[in-house]
């Protein structure tokens, strides 16, 4: 079983260097752009499902990539609660305690009126178990927080969250082989 994960392409967020797990953004011009552009990576593929974030972002790329699929909320971008809209200059000085926990335990924080990492690694890994029964190639169109949040759950270990950087509208691949799950390609031009 194949999953090919794409990351939606620039949003108004992303520019203004806030965290905007859940406000609803739209692309920039240029995320528009780049995202017809890489309609051409995923032109010639055949998959057995399509699965979309129900965000505006992730719903934009999808249809500039010429593709349809089912909203699946596990999908979803992490919810930041108080810290959504705010960059990390803004957190320290608002809400210094609570950047302070976060900091110390950033897999298992719950940000307040948020979630914590942890629940964004169990509800991705719960997505590709049930998935990895079902297909045999899909396509995930979603965010950077759950795209590493899939490559995590390979090792089964959510505290390498930062050891991976997704780039936009690039393919990262997971392959689950007979119960054996291995990366096969990040921030790829080509699915394999």
């Amino acid at each position: 079983m194949d999953i090919v994960f794409i990351r939606h392409g620039e949003a108004e967020g992303n520019t203004r260097g806030v965290y905007h797990g859940r406000l609803d953004l739209s692309l920039t011009l240029e995320g528009k752009k780049a995202a017809l552009k890489a309609a051409e990576l995923i032109k010639t593929a055949d998959f057995d499902g399509i699965y979309i974030s129900p965000l505006k972002r992730t719903r934009e790329t999808a249809k500039f990539l010429g593709v349809k699929g089912e909203i699946d909320e596990r999908l979803l971008e992490r919810n930041f609660g108080v810290f959504e809209n705010l960059s990390y200059r803004e957190i320290l000085k608002n809400y210094p305690k609570e950047a302070e926990e976060w900091e110390r335990d950033f897999v298992n924080y719950k940000i307040p009126k948020g979630e914590s990492l942890k629940e964004v690694f169990e509800r991705t890994k719960e997505f590709i178990e049930e998935k990895s029964q079902e297909k045999d190639k899909i396509l995930v169109v979603t965010h950077d927080g759950v795209i590493r949040c899939a490559l995590t759950s390979i090792f089964n270990a959510p505290e390498q969250f930062f050891k991976f950087k997704i780039d936009y509208l690039k393919l990262t691949q997971i392959t689950i082989d007979e119960g054996y799950s291995y990366i096969k390609a990040i921030n790829s031009v080509e699915i394999y």
